[in-house]
């Protein structure tokens, strides 16, 4: 950290939290909200979802394994600010190859360090996720607090327009040997014979999702997250995915559309914004949480053998449970509010869960969903008649 050069966070409550300028300088507005996960902060920073907000981290030290190449879950950095209670200057990993704030620099990442996190953090559970700005420039609070009133939020705003890709391509990357090396049951899931084709939609996804489906022996071919069902269906799927994301899911209209022009044709799985997304396709209704859910330790309990896997999450919407329509079928819940985590047709093959599977960073619970994705898909296709 630079303790020469002073930075200033302004909560539009007027709460004003005064540290130092870490990464790169200027100044930035979002949604300010805290992530509870001890490592994983490259894969947090590089994750799409993030487009729009201001995170800070609960754990106390961050940084102190560096940056590696390996580990992106997207080409950038896509929230806008960065807060930390100390910024580790020195890194310790031999996977390394960066340190934290040499990389926020090189992405133009505001950051902070030198605050009490742990008050950011009490003050958002209290009053709940609220709009700010993060400055090296602007010192002044009247002036920031202003700012920080002004700033759009998230409520309203379709924000997959600035985070997905722009063109279709096909994915290639399977899952890193690290990860195979030390999870003896992905070795034994990994199937190298592509021999099922998926259509995912990309509204922000992270890079480990379409791993995992490579690692699960498909071919995954990413389209824009504004593709038209008849544009997925051009491709002749076996399955389609919808991909997480940032943002409010209701202002989404013509993906929802789009979904629901797929429904019945296809398997669907969905993840986060995707299990919003298909959830708002059925009929039902979403809201925005008080301080969302955000994490490599949130607990969620699959609903029909009551076993308990700890989840990485990362949301600010949930789905209503009052709005559910008669054909969604609650499959998984959040043991923290008992929020939807999981739903699945009941006529139609599709499923969705509220959290990320795919992990990284995170627990290995949840991974059985891709396996699950392909037996509904290899289920399907069996049952196609012969043209």
């Amino acid at each position: 950290m630079n303790k020469s050069q002073p930075a200033k966070l302004a909560l539009e409550d007027g709460t004003i939290f005064n540290g130092f300028s870490f990464g790169a300088t200027g100044e930035v507005d979002g949604e300010v909200c805290f992530n509870t996960s001890m490592t994983g902060y490259q894969e947090i920073l590089t994750d799409p979802s993030y487009r729009g907000q201001i995170l800070t981290m609960t754990y106390t030290q961050i940084g102190n394994y560096g940056v590696n190449r390996e580990d992106m879950e997207s080409d950038t950095v896509h929230m806008s600010g960065f807060i930390v209670r100390e910024n580790c200057r020195r890194m310790s990993n031999f996977r390394a190859n960066q340190t934290l704030e040499d990389f926020l620099k090189e992405k133009n990442v505001v950051g902070m360090t030198g605050i009490d996190t742990r008050a950011l953090v009490r003050r958002l559970r209290s009053a709940g996720s609220m709009r700010g700005v993060l400055s090296t420039e602007d010192l002044d609070d009247a002036s920031l607090i202003a700012k920080a009133k002004s700033s759009p939020g998230l409520v309203g705003r379709d924000l997959i327009s600035e985070v997905m890709p722009k063109e279709s391509k096909v994915w290639s990357e399977k899952l890193s040997h690290w990860v195979k090396l030390a999870d003896k049951q992905r070795r034994e899931l990994s199937i190298e014979t592509a021999d099922l084709h998926v259509v995912a939609l990309d509204f922000g996804m992270k890079w480990n999702i379409p791993r995992h489906l490579q690692d699960t022996g498909c071919k995954v071919t990413v389209l824009p997250g504004t593709a038209t069902a008849e544009e997925v269906l051009s491709h002749n799927p076996d399955g389609i995915f919808l991909s997480n994301g940032p943002g409010d899911p209701e202002p989404l209209t013509a993906q929802i559309e789009t979904i629901q022009n797929l429904l019945g044709k296809k398997p669907i799985f969905g993840i986060c914004l995707g299990h919003q997304l298909l959830s708002l396709a059925c009929g039902a209704k979403t809201f925005k949480l008080k301080f969302g859910h955000r994490g490599a330790n949130q607990p969620v309990m699959d609903t029909e053998t009551s076993k308990v896997e700890i989840t990485s999450q990362n949301h600010g919407f949930a789905v209503e449970e009052e709005s559910l329509p008669d054909c969604l079928e609650i499959t998984h819940r959040n043991l923290n509010d008992n929020t939807v985590a999981g739903v699945k047709h009941k006529e139609l093959p599709a499923f969705s869960v509220q959290y990320h599977p795919e992990a990284s960073a995170g627990p290995h619970d949840s991974e059985y969903l891709f396996q699950r994705f392909r037996e509904l898909m290899l289920a399907t296709k069996q049952q196609e008649p012969v043209a």
